[in-house]
């Protein structure tokens, strides 16, 4: 009795320090987004954000299977690889783990999804993603920038460019729930999966035109990355040099710092410049 007893208490105890350790996780990815996202020096980011990466980590470690830090985890792998990781391999590893994050994290909140990302099977998982709630928004979301994060990482594999409509039908049902969410950068992923092609391929550009404007008119303004990215994929797709710079004068023109917008805008500003100074060659 006394051992089981001893048993009983080791397992309270260590289920008490799992939640514990999962609401610090909480309020330290509360707090770090907050001070990230109003940050406008994009270098000490990037030499800070590794250190937290590791944290998380040891967090998921010791509950491989919290939804909640999964999809911590694979947000912050995800945004750490596609902005501030510049060598081929490492973005693509770092990249690999926030989607494999986010895949679990999918699957620890529905079974259904432990076997949705095997196949080709674009029906059947088009179904699952619109039976999900309303309030799945948030993880489908996030599964969506994880899953095109890990696209991006590694442009050459094809298996992972086959996997575009399926993402497409994601940011679609977070769309179709709320248009405007995360500041209408959900519009903006839909506008850049629109301009990955011109229209001669099954590409629809006037129409990721619209979603990015459309993302930047939901920010009333402040948002500056959707204009970014329509010049960088749709005008330069249109090869519509007028359109490219006048946008780019745009973002270049306005002040970044806006709550909650300050470090994308910042980066957004530094890709326009980038932009103007390689468009003189494209166009």
């Amino acid at each position: 009795m006394l051992r089981k007893a001893a048993v009983l208490a080791v397992v309270v105890a260590m289920s008490g320090c799992a939640a514990i350790a999962n609401k610090a996780a909480d309020r330290l990815s509360a707090s770090l987004t907050a001070g990230v996202l109003d940050q406008d020096d994009p270098e000490t980011v990037a030499a800070g954000l590794p250190a937290y990466l590791i944290l998380l980590d040891g967090f998921i470690a010791s509950g491989p299977d919290n939804a909640d830090l999964l999809f911590t985890g694979a947000r912050m792998y995800s945004a750490y690889a596609s902005n501030f990781v510049l060598d081929g391999e490492r973005r693509k590893r770092l990249a690999d783990r926030g989607f494999d994050y986010a895949r679990r994290a999918m699957c620890a909140r529905d079974r259904r999804f432990c076997t949705a990302f095997d196949g080709g099977d674009f029906e059947r998982f088009d179904a699952l993603i619109a039976a999900q709630k309303d309030e799945a928004r948030e993880s489908l979301y996030t599964l969506a920038t994880s899953w095109i994060g890990w696209v991006q990482a590694d442009t050459g594999d094809w298996a992972r460019i086959a996997d575009l409509p399926r993402i497409g039908a994601v940011f679609a049902r977070v769309v179709a729930v709320d248009p405007n969410y995360d500041r209408g950068n959900v519009q903006a992923y839909l506008g850049v999966l629109d301009c990955l092609r011109p229209e001669s391929l099954g590409g629809h550009p006037q129409r990721g035109i619209e979603h990015l404007n459309a993302a930047f008119d939901f920010s009333q303004g402040r948002n500056l990355m959707p204009k970014t990215l329509l010049a960088e994929y749709c005008a330069r797709l249109l090869f519509d040099a007028q359109l490219h710079d006048r946008v780019l004068g745009e973002v270049l023109a306005t002040d970044p710092h806006a709550p909650g917008l300050t470090l994308a805008n910042t980066i957004a500003r530094q890709r326009a410049r980038e932009l103007l100074e390689s468009g003189k060659d494209y166009f």
